[in-house]
């Protein structure tokens, strides 16, 4: 659990969009020095900026990220945005002990690997922390967020998504499922949320319900869905109609910008909370 009283430097392992500069930007605001690992064509340059020093890095530069965290003597790291699966073939430099590492984690899918990374980070003296909690009212609530009220069709077709994510969670697939009048029309894998909404979109055409949410026993220090203003602007292009997210468990980030634009552009804004069995 996360505590101010406890953490005075930080290092952040930041990936792509925007979450690492909030994450950034909520940690300075409360007076933690901030060290950045910043990975290379992922990371917003912008993050510079914020905080006190930046080391820029390659996927799977492990030691390396580990030996600057330990020499700036940070209290704890966390880890913040993604890394594009398809830009891996030109980032992707593993030193020998992310190579060790992979080898022993037997599986690569993301929980799998973030959870491993994580470990070796934990087994030379540093703590891994979920960042959420630094930042105030990030997580979707129940119910309505934005947009019109959803139809009782647009409802049916969003708990069919959330089944399906359920089910398809330890397959590693399935963060983002776009479903239109009780059709399935993509389910996230490999290509990204943005790739599979547009893929949805040339199937199925305007009116899609999309959910997202974290996969089944998903470690939320790492890896938490996320979205926020570039998210309904690609539903906007794609004439999307609603998008449901986990509530208390999905971030909406820059949270005015995203529902204004959700409510200007007419889609539904969604905080998901699943029926009781």
């Amino acid at each position: 659990m996360w505590s101010a009283a406890i953490v005075t430097s930080l290092g952040l392992i930041a990936g792509n969009g925007v979450f690492p500069i909030a994450v950034a930007h909520a940690a300075r605001a409360r007076g933690i020095r901030v060290i950045a690992l910043a990975h290379l064509n992922e990371t917003d340059p912008a993050l510079a900026a914020i905080v006190d020093q930046i080391t820029w890095i390659k996927v799977g530069e492990l030691q390396r990220m580990i030996d600057v965290l330990k020499a700036a003597r940070v209290d704890a790291a966390a880890m913040a945005g993604g890394i594009s699966r398809a830009r891996l073939a030109d980032t992707f430099a593993p030193d020998a002990r992310a190579i060790a590492m992979l080898q022993r984690a037997g599986r690569f899918s993301d929980d799998i690997v973030l959870r491993a990374i994580a470990g070796e980070i934990e087994a030379d003296g540093i703590a891994v922390i979920d960042p959420v909690p630094m930042l105030d009212g990030v997580l979707a609530r129940p119910g309505l967020e934005a947009g019109p009220p959803p139809s009782p069709a647009q409802l049916k077709d969003l708990q069919l998504a959330f089944n399906l994510m359920r089910a398809l969670g330890p397959f590693d697939v399935g963060q983002a499922i776009a479903v239109r009048d009780g059709v399935v029309a993509a389910v996230e894998a490999v290509e990204g949320t943005d790739a599979a909404l547009r893929r949805a979109a040339a199937l199925s055409g305007r009116g899609l319900v999309i959910a997202k949410a974290a996969k089944p026993g998903q470690d939320l220090r790492f890896d938490r869905p996320a979205i926020g203003p570039a998210t309904i602007d690609l539903l906007a292009e794609i004439g999307a109609a609603m998008i449901g997210v986990e509530a208390h468990g999905a971030m909406i980030l820059e949270r005015e910008s995203t529902l204004a634009r959700a409510a200007a552009a007419g889609i539904t804004l969604y905080g998901y909370a699943a029926p009781r069995p």
